[in-house]
């Protein structure tokens, strides 16, 4: 059985003068069960919201810089460092689109394979704080309490004159946002979004209308979120260190037509599962198994623990790294095998228009026709032969067949005719 793998990146100096730790790391490849590392990419140092992983690259926005580092799974080394024109705070991957937020509150989208780049006008006040995605949307929080909400189509349309403005602006909060979790949901109806504020709440969006489906109301500022894998249910890390776990159709479901209480009143939030320890530290990051069964968290002292969802539990701690964990990304155990796989990423690129793509195409780029077949060979073949004596009788049959019905079909009228004329 294939073990589930995760990525991880540590950001900042490092917590100790521990020499078993190569400094150099910022990037751990790794197995949950049982815990291992299976590699590790050196010089990078990714804040929170950071990391984006594919099945061929990962990549890894600096701290405080404008370029961000690309490495090959393939190869396992660092590929290229691409710069950008405004330093880069969140990142995230749509297929091969990398989507970045920036300082300046503005959006630059940059196809890898391709090169082609689009930058949005500064449509937030203030730094774009996360980012969460799905294949046809984008969502962006930020530090001026908003998010908005962008149509992927819209904004990667060729020759597009239009002004990119965002479909929808989400603005109920009143802190910075904090964290973005998204539903992989494409029904309208079931479109759902939570975003975290420094305000101590949560709000359940429908992104596509705008409608706020809850709030809820948390003891402390919540600092990273994750969605059930079938978004039934949120979990939060605040700043106080306590992980909470909000049901949306439990017993008393919070959603829906079976909701007890009207979507308009505050929900508090009051008991949480367990609490990291001080030693562990503020929490960074938070990622849900694929599963939904364990949670993992990390911590600014290096830790990562796993929590199980379990009431009045402690968390175990799997990992102790040696600088402050940042960003926890689960890997799919399948993927779709997507060809031509492409080889290498292309640099993005604002002042021409010609974009190239560089790909492997597997295996051979057309079928053989069944025409060029008979066509190459010597004479026909003995299958071929068979076949085609084989439709003959079939058609033989068919005509005797129709013969025989047109038969019994006069005969049964001649005696219909003989008994109404007695």
């Amino acid at each position: 059985m294939q073990p589930e793998q995760f990525f991880t990146t540590v950001c900042g100096a490092p917590l100790a003068a521990n020499t078993a730790v190569n400094k150099d790391i910022g990037i751990y490849h790794q197995n949950l069960t049982p815990y291992s590392v299976s590699h590790a990419f050196k010089k990078s140092s990714a804040p929170p919201h950071c990391l984006a992983v594919s099945d061929t690259h990962v990549f890894t926005a600096q701290e405080n810089k404008a370029h961000v580092h690309v490495y090959s799974r393939a190869k396992g080394n660092q590929e290229c460092f691409v710069s950008f024109p405004e330093r880069i705070r969140c990142i995230a991957l749509i297929g091969h689109v990398l989507v970045l937020g920036t300082v300046e509150g503005r959006l630059i989208l940059w196809e890898v394979f391709t090169g082609r780049q689009v930058i949005t006008p500064a449509c937030h006040v203030q730094g774009i704080s996360c980012l969460a995605v799905t294949p046809y949307h984008i969502l962006s929080g930020s530090d001026d309490a908003n998010v908005n909400v962008w149509s992927l189509a819209r904004l990667l349309e060729l020759d597009n004159q239009a002004e990119l403005e965002p479909e929808q602006i989400l603005s109920n909060h009143r802190g910075a946002i904090t964290s973005l979790a998204i539903s992989p949901s494409t029904n309208p109806e079931t479109n759902l979004c939570v975003s975290a504020s420094k305000d101590k709440t949560c709000i359940i969006w429908n992104y596509q209308s705008g409608q706020v489906l809850r709030t809820l109301l948390f003891p402390a500022a919540p600092l990273c979120i994750a969605l059930d894998p079938a978004s039934r249910a949120v979990t939060a890390m605040t700043e106080s260190g306590d992980l909470f776990c909000v049901e949306f159709f439990g017993s008393a479901p919070i959603l829906g037509s079976r909701a007890t209480e009207q979507s308009s009143i505050v929900m508090q939030v009051k008991s949480p599962l367990g609490n990291a320890n001080d030693e562990a530290g503020a929490a960074n990051c938070i990622a849900m198994s694929y599963d939904g069964t364990c949670v993992l968290t990390g911590h600014a002292k290096g830790k990562i623990m796993r929590w199980t969802l379990r009431e009045s539990e402690h968390p175990t701690e799997i990992a102790s790294l040696n600088a402050s964990v940042t960003n926890l990304c689960f890997i799919p155990r399948a993927t779709e095998k997507i060809t031509p796989a492409q080889q290498a990423v292309i640099k993005p690129h604002m002042s021409q228009r010609k974009y190239n793509l560089m790909a492997q195409i597997a295996g051979h780029a057309t079928t053989e026709s069944r025409f060029s077949k008979l066509s190459s060979g010597e004479g026909f073949s003995g299958d071929v032969l068979e076949e085609a004596i084989a439709s003959f009788m079939n058609e033989r049959e068919k005509k005797s067949g129709e013969a025989v019905g047109a038969y019994d079909d006069e005969m049964l009228r001649a005696i219909m005719g003989d008994l109404l004329a007695r």
